[in-house]
């Protein structure tokens, strides 16, 4: 008798086991609208061929696939789209891309075969979090997309061929903390929209085309990195730094700023301090010695007079200080 109940117990038990894969198998069915979409994404971009897509069957759950991600709240709608490191991802990004509305992040990288331009359908994703385009082969210009998708916290479209302008929409986006746009071949100025920037952005546009002087208005936002480097931008940079500023990290190498360092005011938590490589002239502020700096180069321009005593400017070697007009001091020789 005991034996039967036990039996009977494991069977129930069992079942409700099945029963519960089964309503969970269920909750995060792939809703068919975003299977449509996704099919299209993979016969665009080689098809059964590419290893990203090798699971990618019409006759199975899609929210199971590989690189794809949905919620969990019993709709299967995709929330993640991540493809990367994939030499057999061939062709350009079609604009069904913009077909998957539950999107919170969408990111192709490392893709060397993929081509083309930024798919203007991406403005339908109004959940999107994340946006990245990272070390591809992609070109064209960065479409003025962005109005509408104010839940973005981070924009990589790093290591591209775009070209044209910076898109002054990216202004917009009230939750914006990562934009990087380095290593591309974008041209004209920095938007004086991006004055606006409020909730701590790292800006990153370096190695790129960009010219003539940095806004102005870019002294007033909050900005907690910039890096500008290897561009052909110009004229007054002064005005980014100030004790009280949150920056980090300043990086102006590499281009053709002019402007008196002596009195400049550096940002009490700078870590990271580059202006090799200008016309920059003047003295090294005296408070440079006592900053938390853990990198320091402003070799290459016209800078002259004593180098300030300090703690942390001991670990830099002659080279970040050398090719100016005539600093003196440790680590170069004495002033005379």
């Amino acid at each position: 008798m005991e034996t039967s109940q036990n039996l009977s117990f494991l069977l129930l038990s069992l079942s409700l086991i099945f029963l519960f894969l089964n309503l969970s198998e269920t909750a995060i069915a792939c809703h068919p609208n975003d299977k449509r979409a996704l099919l299209e994404i993979k016969a665009h971009l080689g098809g059964e061929n590419a290893s990203p897509f090798s699971n990618w069957n019409p006759k199975t759950d899609c929210c199971r696939w590989n690189n794809v991600g949905c919620d969990h709240q019993g709709a299967g709608r995709v929330n993640f789209l991540v493809i990367n490191n994939a030499d057999d991802v061939v062709g350009q990004l079609p604009p069904f891309v913009g077909d998957l509305p539950y999107l919170i992040s969408l990111r192709f990288l490392y893709l060397p075969n993929l081509i083309g331009p930024i798919p203007t359908t991406i403005a339908k994703l109004t959940n999107l979090q994340v946006l990245e385009f990272g070390s591809n082969n992609m070109d064209g210009p960065i479409p003025d997309i962005f109005e509408n998708l104010k839940n973005l916290e981070s924009v990589s479209l790093y290591s591209n061929k775009f070209s044209g302008s910076i898109p002054s929409s990216l202004s917009l986006l009230p939750k914006l903390k990562q934009l990087d746009l380095f290593g591309n071949k974008l041209s004209g100025p920095i938007p004086e929209s991006f004055g606006s920037f409020k909730t701590g952005v790292s800006l990153q546009l370096f190695d790129n085309q960009l010219h003539g002087p940095i806004p102005k208005s870019l002294g007033k936002a909050n900005i907690t990195e910039i890096n500008v480097s290897k561009n052909r931008l110009t004229g007054d940079a002064s005005f980014l730094f100030g004790k009280d500023k949150p920056l980090t990290s300043i990086t102006l190498k590499n281009n053709k700023f002019k402007f008196d360092f002596s009195n400049v005011d550096l940002p009490l938590g700078l870590r990271d301090l580059d202006i090799a490589h200008n016309m920059i002239y003047g003295s090294l502020p005296k408070q440079i010695g006592h900053l938390p700096l853990q990198f320091l180069d402003v070799s290459y321009n016209q800078l002259c007079g004593k180098i300030p005593t300090g703690p942390q400017l001991k670990r830099f070697k002659p080279s970040y200080f050398a090719h100016n007009k005539c600093l003196c001091g440790a680590p170069l020789p004495p002033c005379k």
